[in-house]
């Protein structure tokens, strides 16, 4: 009998072209906050295209524990019976978020403005992962929490009976911060402000105005304010989730580094807020084409077509580092296939995600024999070229799903296999990535 802890490594080997046309799976941010806003909301939400990853489906199960009804349908569909801002009941059992820092920021948000108390944990990694940011703005709403030093899980929040609006500015560009403070303010007095330095992505602010709440964006000297005012009639929505341009990271990079290679993607989230990756590969050559632009629930939805070109290193703008803060360990493999050196600096927030980013890639790269440098915040690749990377090296992942597909990727690539030390945490976020892969032509065995 196998355990269910038992590492599961795979290795990816220099091959053949990639070719044809691949479906993303749905968008992980979207995912969540659907889940979360068709639970506060009275009535039936159906969703079509909802990521069904671990990582989503923990934040399913929770809203299911806060008295909400999620229900899978047969036509691939789900549904959410939601029950209204405010109407959170008690859960019996503790919230496991397992590696979700998204899913559990943003249920302790929508949770911490009713009389209700709710304990939350995750997996190993999660437990590490500092939840101090999101409850210092939530104890101003009038909630309290009990936790180790800086936040850590498990920790319990105990809702608060008489919440406050407040008006809040974050040190930190960080669309979870931000999404917990929006959804505490539904079920709070009057109106509620949060000012952020850099404008995060917004599609929580997308889906609560698409459900109905009255929502304000200015853009200031010094960031942007979002003005939310309480107790909204939320309607209930039918919400196509678009495919995740975080996962679409993955084929697309490969694509381009695999000579010979051109796929298609279609019905990508192309948020303004999300598309600095894609800005940054275009800066160094790539040759990526936007075509059918639409609109989709509030979000902007394009088909990708990506061909293998030769790329050349960039520095990457630090105030561009918020809009692809996710897509830095895939980008850090194109750069080691590139001609010349990509600078990467502003990067501090990588060390506090799923693991330590910046450590993991130094490490991975240096291992398969890449020229890179760690800074503090930072890290400084110089490309090997098309054909160059050494490769041959098991790189530990630390179960961080990010880390383990950007290695496979640079393995299709490398003189020698490349192998990951284990490939269970890619269920996290892209459950389909070895089908997807595979179909486009990748030999990951």
């Amino acid at each position: 009998m196998s355990n269910k802890n038992e590492l599961i490594p795979k290795m990816a080997t220099t091959g053949n072209a990639l070719f044809g046309a691949a479906d993303v799976p749905g968008d992980k941010s979207i995912s969540h906050r659907v889940l979360i806003l068709g639970a506060l909301t009275v009535g039936e939400t159906k969703v079509r295209g909802l990521l069904e990853s671990s990582d989503v489906l923990n934040t399913a199960k929770a809203m299911q524990a806060f008295g909400a009804e999620v229900i899978e349908n047969n036509d691939k569909t789900w549904s959410i019976f939601g029950v209204g801002v405010g109407g959170f009941s008690e859960p019996d059992k503790v919230i496991d978020c397992g590696n979700s820092g998204t899913g559990i920021r943003l249920i302790m948000g929508a949770m911490a403005t009713s009389s209700i108390t709710a304990t939350f944990t995750g997996d190993e990694s999660l437990v590490t992962r500092p939840m101090a940011r999101v409850l210092e703005p939530l104890e101003k709403f009038g909630a309290k929490s009990i936790s180790r030093s800086d936040g850590l899980l498990p920790l319990t929040i105990e809702g608060s009976s008489n919440p406050i609006s407040i008006n809040y500015s974050s040190l930190i560009p960080s669309a979870q911060i931000k999404s917990a403070v929006l959804l505490a303010a539904l079920n709070s007095p009057g109106t509620s402000v949060f000012n952020e330095p850099q404008i995060s992505r917004d599609h929580t602010e997308n889906m609560l105005s698409a459900f109905g709440a009255n929502i304000t964006v200015s853009s200031t000297e010094k960031g942007n304010s979002i003005s939310i005012v309480g107790y909204p009639e939320f309607t209930p929505q039918n919400i196509v989730v678009p495919g995740d341009p975080s996962s679409a990271a993955f084929p697309i990079c490969a694509a381009l580094i695999v000579k010979g290679s051109r796929i298609t993607l279609k019905n990508i989230c192309y948020n303004p807020t999300r598309n600095g990756l894609i800005i940054t590969l275009c800066e160094m050559g790539a040759d990526i084409k936007i075509n059918n632009s639409r609109h989709l629930n509030g979000e902007v939805v394009v088909d990708i077509v990506v061909s293998a070109s030769k790329l050349e290193g960039v520095e990457v703008p630090v105030d561009r580092v918020v809009s692809m803060i996710d897509e830095f360990p895939i980008l850090a493999v194109v750069a080691s296939v590139a001609e010349g050196t990509t600078v990467m600096r502003g990067l501090k927030e990588l060390r506090v995600k799923e693991s330590d980013r910046i450590s993991a890639m130094f490490r991975g790269l240096k291992s398969n024999g890449i020229d890179v440098r760690e800074g503090e915040d930072s890290l400084t690749i110089c490309g090997a070229g098309a054909n160059n990377v050494p490769g041959g090296a098991t790189v530990k992942t630390f179960f961080d799903h990010r880390i383990a597909m950007s290695f496979l990727c640079l393995g299709l690539v490398s003189q020698n296999p490349i192998t990951i030390d284990d490939s269970r945490s890619i269920d996290t976020s892209f459950p389909s990535f070895f089908g997807l892969m595979e179909k486009l032509g990748a030999d990951i065995q």
